[in-house]
């Protein structure tokens, strides 16, 4: 690579063991790497640091926010799984100092691979009321009072339909095997450019997911709710809503970037997270 590689080493330290393994392996981190920042808290703004890698252990969690954290600055994420299921976080500690020697050594081309993200804006009367970037979903949500909500559905300006239940899932590939997944959503490739709508307990029974192209402008309009209903961002609340309130949702100008595991394939995480592994048995 012509230099040293710099790199952020990252995690969620409330998390249990994440800072015990963060101490056990930094050592084996530094043999290869000059850490220029380390952030356990979460909440650091990485956006203007200088690296050519983020290291980030924990779940797919610690993922999502290391990926808020850096915001327009996306580096290339080396996910170490040290949570359950880690569908991003596919890489064991023990195979970080091999991965690590092989970037130091040859550099980032060819291991990276660039994923979706949204960019979500909430505006009431016009003005712009909240912005964030979105790795897995946006959703709008019903609050406490647990009552149906409505909500109209516009693609690129068009109005597509009302949806009346607990709520609707605007969700990336990366995001269809998290919450989209729950809601009885589809699983997409992580790398295609599509966007996944899942309405949350419809109403209507006919009101079922649909898959279209991540080119579109979405906007989710709340025309009937309680206090409390919400934006959504990535699991965390990005403000209240109320009615007339409108969700705007499109193809952000960054992608959130991943460094390739080797030796596991898409399909293989699919099947062991998921526990695909079943056979059905021979007869005789």
């Amino acid at each position: 690579m012509g230099r040293s590689l710099r790199v952020l080493f990252l995690g969620f330290g409330k998390r249990p063991g994440v800072v015990q393994e963060a101490e056990r392996l930094r050592p084996l981190v530094e043999q290869y790497a000059e850490i220029v920042a380390a952030d356990f808290s979460g909440e650091t703004n990485l956006g203007d640091l200088d690296a050519d890698l983020a290291i980030v252990l924990g779940g797919d969690g610690s993922i999502l926010r290391a990926a808020h954290q850096m915001g327009e600055n996306q580096l290339p994420v080396l996910a170490v799984n040290l949570g359950r299921l880690g569908f991003l976080a596919d890489l064991s500690p023990d195979e970080l100092p091999e991965i690590l020697g092989q970037i130091a050594a040859e550099g980032l081309e060819n291991r990276v691979i660039e994923h979706l993200m949204f960019r979500c804006r909430v505006y009431r009367n016009g003005t712009l009321l909240a912005e964030e970037l979105a790795l897995n979903e946006v959703s709008i949500q019903t609050g406490p009072a647990l009552t149906m909500v409505d909500i109209d559905l516009y693609i690129d300006s068009e109005w597509v339909t009302t949806y009346s239940g607990d709520g609707v899932i605007l969700s990336t590939p990366v995001g269809s095997t998290a919450h989209s997944l729950s809601a009885g959503g589809p699983i997409l490739r992580k790398d295609l450019q599509a966007i996944v709508i899942c309405p949350m307990s419809p109403h209507t029974l006919t009101n079922r997911p649909v898959v279209d192209s991540a080119e579109r402008i979405y906007e989710l309009v709340l025309s009937r709710g309680e206090p409390g209903t919400a934006a959504v961002v990535d699991g965390r609340a990005l403000c209240r809503l109320e009615l007339g309130d409108r969700v705007r949702v499109e193809k952000a100008g960054v992608r959130f970037k991943l460094v390739a595991a080797p030796k596991h394939s898409y399909y293989r995480t699919l099947r062991e997270k998921l526990g695909w592994g079943g056979q059905v048995p021979a007869r005789g």
